[in-house]
């Protein structure tokens, strides 16, 4: 239960003096109903069905209605009981309202703090974390939690009804009050193992909507393999196996919840028979209270069997508060960069930051698993200097794609230290990133229209910069045939663009953000040679403004680069001019180029042919 007070406590800071409030207002509906039902007691009276009042506080309560003349004292009775009933009643309306507000105001505080911490964390904890995970627990566990915060005011709703109806029992008989109160602890020592059941399968109900969030996620991004290798089958027999054991967890809980309220209702007519006949055989209870004390318990009982459910329902939701909890602690210790920090950065750099020196590298070694000997990268001596062309080209699983997340800080070497005009990486991450814009290989764009995707890159971009950068990525002439051109809704991860066409889009919306560094990772691979050819020239014309890394797959597109980086099993073994690399008879480049220009020949005389 330590994670379930712990959003409690949360909760009740959060609520502040708000909560105490709603609290008092609770006791106040709960006196008002127990006033109402006292005031059956003198209407009998008053219609001859009870005999006098032997309770002096009773007498003296309805004492002052005795002095009104007879034929008002009954309507003087139904006033006042309509009056309680109906301040009870609006009362408790209001209070149910305020509850609900206050409840989802703290729901939408802990969403967009969860929100802001998983967005703050930086990429490493992404890389050791499945986003299915993430989206669960921001769908399904966030809002079991709101479900148990609810359930908890509730509760509490209940306990305070309980509580001040409990008073009123005792005030009038605290013999046969005892009794009754007796007869409901043993009730829930008896359903006690209820409780560790509820908790046993909430933690099942979170393992298996986390299969569940895993496996609808997994199977629509493969949406493409699937139908292409006509694996349907298989994925529906592990839905439906799975959706089986979502329906017996829920099941089970219902019977659980349902059990304990049959064995409630059970006793509360046994435990009634058996309280009237003690009253009367062994206390001598004069009917007229008895008859109140049986209607004040006979809506007492079934808050007892609320509270029972309640805490059976609190029971089930810790696991979800306990996932919750412990993404948000991961996530805030795996925070990219402190606030305070950040927001000083914001003040300096007011968006004109430019890189004036270069990024250097010095003796940098990178291990994606610190418990293995292996690296993805090693021993790393590089500069690259301001408004120059580097390219890093190698084999597939060389080490490029680690080697530029390093060297925008996206993560931190295990040694060596990377430098940004002098300044280490660590201490300029931030600064340094807001300069940048990076492309890569696998295009992302929101289901959003094509105008709104080029506005994330530049919020304040105007119709003419929005253009020029499509005209720089060759991708103005197929967007002024689009149905509603820059309006255009681009469909999930833009799926009503071809590959080409979301690469130039993506490629628009980095230059249109001015940047000082500009990464293409393999960003034209995807592009025919027309196209492909355009952002060359585009990019020769932007040479010598800003600095440009290239990772390439075709070594026809980095000739005019200012140097050429090898890479090979996590290492530089070659770097200098293409020229220089072209021209050596040896090496991992010249291989590389070899295997290229013989692939295209073979392509030539398969066309031909």
């Amino acid at each position: 239960m330590r994670d379930l007070l712990a959003y409690l406590r949360k909760f009740q800071r959060f609520a502040g003096l708000q909560l105490y409030l709603n609290m008092v207002g609770m006791t106040v509906s709960s006196l008002l109903d127990g006033l109402g039902i006292l005031m059956l007691l003198p209407m009998l009276s008053l219609i001859g069905l009870a005999g006098v009042m032997s309770n002096s506080y009773l007498e003296a309560l309805v004492q002052p209605l005795r002095s009104l003349d007879a034929a008002v004292q009954l309507p003087a009775v139904l006033l006042i009981y309509l009056v309680l009933l109906i301040s009870q009643a609006s009362l408790s309306r209001y209070l149910g309202n305020r509850n609900i507000q206050l409840e989802q105001r703290f729901i939408r505080h802990i969403r967009n703090d969860v929100y802001r911490s998983l967005l703050e964390a930086n990429w490493p904890f992404f890389l050791r974390t499945r986003k299915s995970d993430l989206t669960h627990v921001m769908t399904t566990e966030l809002p079991r939690v709101s479900y148990g915060i609810f359930t908890f005011l509730q509760m509490v709703m209940s306990l305070l009804f309980t509580i001040v109806q409990i008073g009123i029992a005792l005030w009038l008989s605290y013999k046969l009050t005892l009794l009754v109160l007796a007869c409901g602890l043993l009730l829930a020592f008896i359903n006690r193992k209820s409780f560790a059941a509820s908790r046993s399968i909430g933690d099942e109900m979170t393992t298996l909507m986390k299969s569940y969030m895993a496996g609808m996620t997994e199977h629509f991004n493969g949406i493409k393999d699937i139908k292409s290798n006509m694996t349907e089958r298989q994925h529906i027999d592990w839905f439906r196996a799975l959706t089986l054991r979502m329906e017996h967890n829920v099941v089970r809980f219902s019977r659980i919840q349902s059990g304990s309220q049959f064995y409630y209702k059970l006793a509360s007519g046994v435990f009634i028979a058996l309280f009237v006949y003690v009253a009367t055989a062994f206390f001598h209870a004069e009917g007229s209270m008895l008859l109140l004390i049986v209607i004040l318990f006979s809506r007492l009982w079934p808050r007892f069997s609320q509270l029972q459910s309640s805490w059976e329902g609190l029971s089930q939701v810790v696991p979800a508060c306990r996932t919750l909890r412990e993404l948000q602690s991961k996530s805030e210790q795996a925070r990219e960069f402190d606030a305070q920090n950040v927001s000083d950065l914001f003040v300096d750099i007011n968006g004109d930051w430019r890189m004036k020196r270069g990024i250097e590298c010095r003796d940098v070694s990178y291990q994606y698993d610190v418990q293995r000997t292996s690296y993805a990268l090693r021993h790393i001596d590089l500069h690259i200097p301001t408004n120059s062309m580097t390219a890093i080209v190698g084999r597939s699983g060389a080490g490029k794609s680690t080697l530029i997340d390093l060297l925008i800080g996206l993560i931190e070497p295990q040694q060596g230290e990377i430098k940004v005009d002098g300044i280490p990486m660590r201490e300029c991450a931030f600064q340094f990133r807001q300069s940048v814009s990076y492309v890569s290989q696998d295009p992302f764009l929101f289901h959003l229209s094509l105008r709104d995707n080029l506005c994330m890159g530049a919020p304040d971009a105007t119709e003419e910069q929005l253009w020029e950068a499509l005209r720089f990525s060759a991708a103005d002439e197929f967007v002024r045939h689009l149905p509603d051109g820059l309006d255009t809704m681009l469909g999930d991860r833009g799926i009503r663009l071809s590959g080409g066409e979301r690469q130039r889009i993506v490629l628009a919306r980095a230059i249109l953000r001015k940047p000082s560094v500009l990464i293409l990772d393999e960003a034209t691979s995807a592009l025919d040679s027309e196209n492909e050819a355009k952002i060359q020239v585009a990019l020769e014309r932007i040479r010598g403004s800003m600095t440009i890394i290239v990772i390439a797959h075709r070594l026809s597109t980095i000739r005019h680069a200012d140097q050429v980086i090898v890479l090979e099993n996590g290492g530089i073994v070659q770097r200098g001019s293409y020229n220089q690399l072209a021209d050596a008879s040896t090496g991992t480049f010249s291989q590389l180029l070899h295997h290229q220009e013989m692939a295209a020949a073979d392509a030539r005389k398969a066309a031909i042919g």
